[in-house]
């Protein structure tokens, strides 16, 4: 996906990017490319597929939804999806990022700066650990190749306010992990109220974007240690 096809595709699904969002969307392929060279931050490196794979499949979460002065809390970004490409597109957007990798948190705050972004706060922390002392703070929660289903829930719903939405974007086990995952999801307190499936390219790039609904408050004994949610998924 070459910048023109990003910026009318984006079109397609009325997001409309300016100028400094373009060039925002630049500097941080070219950031992360560098800082790439000296960490694992992706093995994803050619510029069409960063567009592609990152950037684009990041957005998708975002289309026909309402994104604009929510906070949101993006659990193991990595280095920084999709988080930082939402940050860009819905600048009023008040973001949380937490990562248990301090490298990668140092990576995301030099980008942080290098995009003159605002409003965005960098945690250095385990998922659950941060879950137990910030509940129920987030409207959205979002995560991305972080684990399977059955896992990432336990991490993720706690953080969510009632009536927020964690938004957990798979790919082709997504559906596979729903299966599994769906009786905790209930347990935490969630509910699922869309499933969205599509490829993203012509190469058959599957992916599977899963949106929960926290309906009541998550049980105070969730989340447990990473090593019981691991041993024994709900």
């Amino acid at each position: 996906m070459n910048q023109t096809q990003f910026i009318n595709e984006l079109q397609k699904n009325n997001i409309n990017l300016t100028n400094k969002q373009l060039q925002q969307f630049e500097t941080y392929y070219q950031t992360l490319i560098e800082w790439n060279q000296k960490m694992n931050l992706t093995a994803i490196t050619d510029k069409e597929d960063v567009y592609l794979k990152h950037f684009y499949d990041s957005l998708t979460i975002s289309f026909n939804q309402h994104f604009d002065h929510q906070s949101l809390c993006d659990v193991g970004a990595g280095a920084g999806f999709p988080s930082i490409p939402l940050k860009i597109v819905y600048p009023n957007l008040k973001i949380t990022i937490i990562d248990s990798l301090n490298k990668r948190i140092t990576f995301l705050k030099h980008l942080v700066d290098e995009l003159e972004l605002k409003d965005v706060e960098l945690i250095h922390a385990r998922a659950e650990e941060y879950g137990k002392t910030h509940r129920e703070r987030f409207d959205i929660v979002t995560a991305r190749a972080v684990a399977r289903l059955d896992i990432l829930g336990e991490l993720c719903i706690p953080l969510v306010k009632v009536g927020g939405e964690f938004i957990a974007l798979k790919g082709l086990k997504g559906e596979e992990e729903l299966l599994e995952a769906e009786m905790g999801i209930e347990k935490l307190g969630g509910q699922i109220v869309m499933e969205k499936e599509f490829t993203l390219s012509d190469d058959n790039d599957y992916r599977y974007n899963l949106y929960i609904e926290k309906m009541k408050k998550t049980p105070n004994k969730y989340p447990r240690s990473y090593s019981q949610i691991k041993k024994k998924p709900l």
